[in-house]
Order: C-alpha cells, then sequence, then structure tokens
C-alpha cells in the first residue's frame, strides 16, 4: 500500500502551535465545550481549511465539516476526524491531533491536485469532553440526530447555563436538536477513522509508535451520588451512635475494590474509579463527624455484560453499606455509553499500511470514550489509530513527538486514500507537496 500525496506537516505544527497560544490558560490547555475556548478553536481550523481550498460547512449542533470533494459527490463519504474542546486545564493535542492529521492530509491532496472518487470529509466534533455537560458524544449524537431532547437541559459544570443556552450562543439551532434532525446518515458515509493520543502510558513504554484499537470501552456513570449520615461531636459522639459518612464512603470504595478484583478474577475487563469524593466544606470540620460525602463512580468495560455485573455490586455494596453505617446513600442519575469494537478489515489496513511504512504498531483497547464508538453504533464502520504519547493525557503534560503524528498521519492517509480510491498515479512515489503551510490564520 504507498501513500498518496505528503499530508502538510508544516500546516499541522503551525496549527498546533496556535492552538496552544489560543487556549493556554496559565497552567494547562483548556477548550470548553460550547464556550469561548472551543468556539475559537473551531474558527481557527475553518479558517484555515477555506484557506486551503476545502469546501466547509456546519450542522445544527455546530459540528464543522472540512471536505475534499470527490468525482462521485453521490457516492458514500470518507470520513476522519476528533474533537477538539478539553478537559479543564488539560493538554494540547488530546482530539485535536486527529483533526489535524485529517486536516494535514487533505490540505496536502489538494494542494497535489489529487481528486479522490469520493468526499472526503474531516470533522470536527463538538462536546465530546463529558467534564463540561453530564452528557456522552453531544456533538456526534447531535450529528446522527440521536441527542435526546431533555440533554438539552443539562447545565454545564461552571456556568449553570443549559446546553440550549451554550449552543445557541455558539451558532447552533436547539430546536432542530431536539426535533432529532440528522446532518449524517450512516448509508452516506463509507467509514470514519479517527486518530487520537494513547491516553495511557501502554505505547510509551513498549516503544511501539502506533497503536490498532481493537474495541472502544462503554461506561456506568454515577457523577453525583450522596452519602448521608449525620453530624456530630468528634469528641462527645461514641462509635456505636455514630453515622459518619466518611467511614461509610471508606466502606463503600473498598467493596466496590473487591469486587472489581472479583470480577477480574473472573475473566472480566473492566475499570472502576471514584474520581470525586469530598466532605461539604461549609459545613465540615476537623472537630465534627461527617454528615455528608459527595462521590462519583465511573465504571469502563468493553463488555456490557460486565458492566451490568459490576452495577449490580454497586448496588449490592450500596445496601450493605448504608445498613452497617446507618446512613442513606442515593447514588442519583446514571449516565450511560454503549461499547463499540472497531471494524476488522480497517484494523487490518491500518497494520498493514503501518508495516509498509515500517512503523511498529500493537492491537490495543481503548479503556476512553471515543466518537468513533458512536459511528460503530450507527453501522459506520469504524477504526481507531493510537499515537505513542508520554504523561498521559487530562493534563498539562500531555507529549506527543510531532514525528510520530508525521508517521500515523502517513498511515492514516495510506488507508483513506484507500478507501477513497486516490488514483494510482498519485501514489507512485511519496512527495513532500510543501514545507510551508497553508496561509495563517
Amino acid at each position: 500500500m504507498n501513500l498518496p500525496a505528503e499530508p502538510d506537516h508544516a500546516l499541522a505544527a503551525s496549527l498546533f502551535a496556535q492552538l496552544s497560544a489560543h487556549s493556554h490558560d496559565g497552567v494547562g490547555i483548556t477548550r470548553d465545550s460550547y464556550g469561548e475556548g472551543e468556539n475559537a478553536a473551531h474558527a481557527l481550523l475553518a479558517a484555515a481549511a477555506v484557506s486551503c481550498g476545502l469546501e466547509v460547512r456546519r450542522d445544527s449542533v455546530c459540528n464543522l465539516y472540512m471536505t475534499l470533494p470527490g468525482r462521485d459527490r453521490d457516492a458514500p463519504a470518507v470520513m476522519t476526524g476528533s474533537h477538539l474542546d478539553s478537559v479543564p486545564r488539560g493538554g494540547n493535542f488530546d482530539g485535536a491531533a486527529g483533526v489535524l492529521a485529517g486536516l494535514a492530509i487533505v490540505a496536502g491532496w489538494r494542494r497535489a491536485g489529487v481528486v479522490p472518487a469520493c468526499d472526503v470529509t474531516v470533522m470536527a466534533i463538538r462536546a465530546e469532553e463529558s467534564a463540561w455537560f453530564p452528557v456522552s458524544y453531544v456533538g456526534s449524537k447531535g450529528a446522527f440526530g440521536l441527542l435526546d431532547a431533555t440533554a438539552l437541559g443539562a447545565r454545564r459544570a461552571d456556568t449553570g447555563r443549559t446546553l440550549a443556552d451554550h449552543l445557541r450562543q455558539a451558532g447552533g439551532e436547539p430546536e432542530s436538536v431536539a426535533a432529532g434532525v440528522p446532518a449524517l446518515h450512516a448509508a452516506d458515509i463509507d467509514c470514519f477513522v479517527e486518530l487520537h493520543i494513547e491516553q495511557g502510558p501502554v505505547l510509551d513504554e513498549s516503544g511501539d509508535v502506533l497503536g490498532v484499537v481493537t474495541g472502544i470501552c462503554g461506561s456506568q456513570r454515577y457523577r453525583h451520588a450522596t452519602i448521608r449520615g449525620q453530624y456530630a461531636h468528634s469528641g462527645a459522639t461514641p462509635r456505636s451512635h455514630r453515622r459518619d459518612a466518611v467511614v461509610a464512603a471508606a466502606s463503600l470504595i473498598t467493596a466496590l475494590q473487591r469486587g472489581w478484583l472479583a470480577l477480574e478474577a473472573a475473566g472480566h475487563e473492566l475499570t472502576v474509579t471514584v474520581g470525586q469524593c469530598m466532605t461539604d466544606a461549609a459545613q465540615a470540620d476537623f472537630s465534627k463527624v461527617a454528615g455528608r460525602v459527595s462521590f462519583s463512580i465511573d465504571i469502563r468495560s468493553r463488555n456490557r455484560a460486565t458492566l451490568d455485573a459490576m452495577d449490580a455490586a454497586v448496588q449490592a455494596a450500596r445496601a450493605e453499606v448504608a445498613q452497617a453505617c446507618g446512613v442513606e446513600i442515593d447514588l442519583g442519575p446514571v449516565t450511560a455509553s454503549a461499547p463499540a469494537s472497531m471494524d476488522a478489515a480497517l484494523q487490518d489496513m491500518l497494520t498493514e499500511a503501518a508495516a509498509h511504512a515500517g512503523v511498529a504498531t500493537r492491537s490495543m483497547p481503548s479503556g476512553a470514550g471515543h466518537d468513533a464508538a458512536l459511528f460503530a453504533a450507527q453501522g459506520v464502520p469504524a477504526a481507531m489509530l493510537f499515537v505513542r504519547n508520554a504523561n498521559g493525557s487530562h493534563n498539562p503534560d500531555e507529549s506527543m513527538r510531532l514525528d510520530d503524528f508525521a508517521q500515523a498521519t502517513r498511515v492514516l492517509a495510506a488507508v483513506l486514500g484507500k478507501r477513497a480510491g486516490v488514483p494510482a498515479a498519485a501514489c507512485a512515489t511519496p512527495f513532500i507537496v510543501s514545507t510551508k503551510p497553508c496561509q495563517s490564520v
């Protein structure tokens, strides 16, 4: 499998630098979903795409589509892309790498005069990070007309304003979203391939440059759980009379760890995380027995049965601890996302392209959720390509090497080119189209 015209790596490097400059918050990168940071990133990428001669459009949920037109405009499109939003004080590469890789590829093809057989579209997807709104896959669900109307009432964690308010301010159309009007149809999409940094240490520690993703974990989440006990004097209240919310929280977390270990011993693959656990800062005190603890539970697995089994363990632990500690445990509403398997043929194509380029790869699951899972759930052949990245993700220290990114982009270009019927003549000899990026914006 030969590579088409060289991706415009200089354009990608320039845009990475501009994204960082526009969204650095003094500690890390903050591109808030449907806020100033994400909006600015989308405007930057749209302007860059226009300057490269690509078609640009947006849908009612404000997803951005940057398209290199093909010879047959009615044929199913080849799609790639990812998200541009970040968690608060995150890193510059999570999500953005996938959008910039796609843009570098189609910009390189456009400059070389390559006309694919079908449209090739790079999608910058909105609001993938659920740190801002308690809703999974806002942008990709909205694109397929699948975003539940009640989700528009979800409030952003920092502003308290609704998703509908933020969407409308960003130029979207909440009414169309609520009506389930789709911008994408599975039958019109040949495939969706998402490049993303690896968010853990596996590739960096193994020395492999790329990971070909086999499946994406689903989740079962209790974001706003509460334990209610009784505040009491720390010195005057004996143990037999205490309803200590902190002790109950510790007991519950220990029980969840036991449940996790038991399922692993039985052959299940999952993770269980209590990412938040706090007393009430306004009422708790070092000289009080705690009467309230707020916490969260995040369960992830590639197997729905495993998620259900761990959820059953959560419910059993809640009942046991509540009785033993004399407290009330309210897990609050549950949110969930479905696991997804990646397309076997696309996995083989990515592996073959990497081998042809002499790049070390490994097959691996994704513990984190990604928009590719939503595409797969709609019946679109979907795949993911991980790029090694030091220091994990969702922190300011993300450290993807740009030469690794360039190799990953070439591999992605080979697969997209093959799926899009890029003319054989354009694939005969790899070459650098230009060392100068498209006009800076």
